[in-house]
């Protein structure tokens, strides 16, 4: 029991040397697709779709209330 402490210590003393960490790959500068690109790229034509129906909803009801008059 009294030697687990100390080979503990020096298991923790050797992780963390002065060793410079292994460079990062290249490909984590590029970004990864998610699961979730295709479903906010699908949010993003459903919200330009909406605001393409409601500017032409405003356009008719504009032309309404000018026959009207």
């Amino acid at each position: 029991m009294k030697a687990i402490l100390p080979i503990a210590l020096l298991l923790a003393l050797a992780g963390c040397s002065n060793k410079a960490p292994a460079p990062q790959a290249a490909a984590t500068s590029q970004r990864t697709a998610t699961p979730w690109d295709g479903m906010k790229k699908d949010e993003q034509r459903a919200k330009d779709v909406q605001k393409l129906v409601d500017d032409q909803a405003k356009q008719q009801q504009k032309a309404l209330e000018q026959a009207e008059q």
